[in-house]
C-alpha cells in the first residue's frame, strides 16, 4: 500500500510534532552514519528541538571542533574571533558600569566632588535626602517593632504573675496547703517534740509544813517536766510551757 504524501508545513499538534521530530532525527542520523562510512566523509549534524534539547551526530573519527575549524578555513571566516570580540565589548560595558557605580559611591561619601557641577551637586543632595528619609522610616519601623515586642513580653510576664497569684490564693484557701490556721496546732507545725519549748525558773525551798513525801512527789513531777523540756534534772527548778 502506497504511503500518502505528507504536506510540508509545521505540525500543529505538539505530540505529533515531537514524535515526527524523533523519528526523522533518527533517520537522518542513520543516513549520516551510512554516508560517513561508505564515502569516508566527515559529517557533523547539530539539532536543537523546540524543547531546547540538543542532539548531535559527528563522524566517529573526528570531533565537532575539528569540523568547525576546517569549515572556517574553507569558508574564510573566524567564528571564534567574532565571538571573542563580542565578549570583549560586553566586558568593556560592564567595566564602565562598575566605574560609574564606584564614583557614585565615593560622591555619596563626600569624596570626588571636584569635577561635579552645580546641577550634579543639587541632584546628589536630593538623592541623599531621599535616601535619608527612607533610612529614617526604616529606623522608626524597627524601633516600633522592638517596642511592640517589649510590650508583648511585658504582657506575658504580667499574665504569668497574675496566674501565679491566683494559684497562690487558691492554695491559701485550701486546708491542705495552709500551715497554721485560726485553730492550727503550732507544736505540730514547728516540729517541737513533747509539747514545745518551755520557760525554766528556779524554785525556792519548800516551806517547812510540806512533808517529805509531798516534797519527793513534787520533785519527781518537776524532774519529768524538765526531762520533757530538754533533758535537764534539778529539784530546785520549776518549768512552764512556753506556748500555754
Amino acid at each position: 500500500m502506497a504511503r500518502g504524501k505528507i504536506q510540508i508545513k509545521r505540525i500543529e499538534n505538539q505530540t505529533n510534532r515531537q514524535v515526527t521530530y524523533s523519528k526523522r532525527r533518527n533517520g537522518l542520523f542513520k543516513k549520516a552514519h551510512e554516508l560517513s562510512v561508505l564515502c569516508d566523509a566527515k559529517v557533523s549534524i547539530i539539532m536543537i528541538s523546540t524543547t531546547h534539547k540538543l542532539h548531535e551526530y559527528i563522524t566517529p573519527t573526528v570531533t565537532t571542533k575539528q569540523v568547525i575549524d576546517q569549515y572556517q578555513k574553507v569558508v574564510g571566516v573566524d567564528l571564534w574571533n567574532t565571538h571573542y570580540e563580542k565578549m570583549q565589548e560586553h566586558l568593556k560595558k560592564l567595566k564602565e558600569v562598575n566605574r560609574n557605580l564606584r564614583m557614585e559611591i565615593r560622591q555619596r561619601m563626600g569624596e570626588s566632588l571636584t569635577d561635579m557641577g552645580y546641577e550634579q551637586i543639587v541632584n546628589l543632595i536630593e538623592d541623599i535626602d531621599t535616601s535619608l528619609r527612607l533610612i529614617r522610616e526604616r529606623k522608626y519601623k524597627v524601633i516600633s517593632n522592638q517596642i511592640e515586642t517589649g510590650r508583648k513580653k511585658l504582657r506575658n510576664v504580667e499574665e504569668i504573675h497574675k496566674n501565679l497569684m491566683l494559684e497562690f490564693d487558691a492554695k491559701e484557701d485550701d486546708q491542705h496547703y495552709r500551715l497554721v490556721g485560726n485553730n492550727g496546732n503550732y507544736d505540730s507545725v514547728l516540729g517541737y517534740p513533747n509539747g514545745g519549748p518551755c520557760i525554766v525558773a528556779l524554785r525556792p525551798p519548800p516551806p517547812n509544813h510540806y512533808n517529805h513525801h509531798h516534797h519527793h512527789n513534787h520533785n519527781n513531777h518537776h524532774s519529768n517536766f524538765l526531762h520533757q523540756c530538754g533533758g535537764a534534772s534539778a529539784s530546785d527548778l520549776i518549768t512552764f510551757p512556753l506556748l500555754e
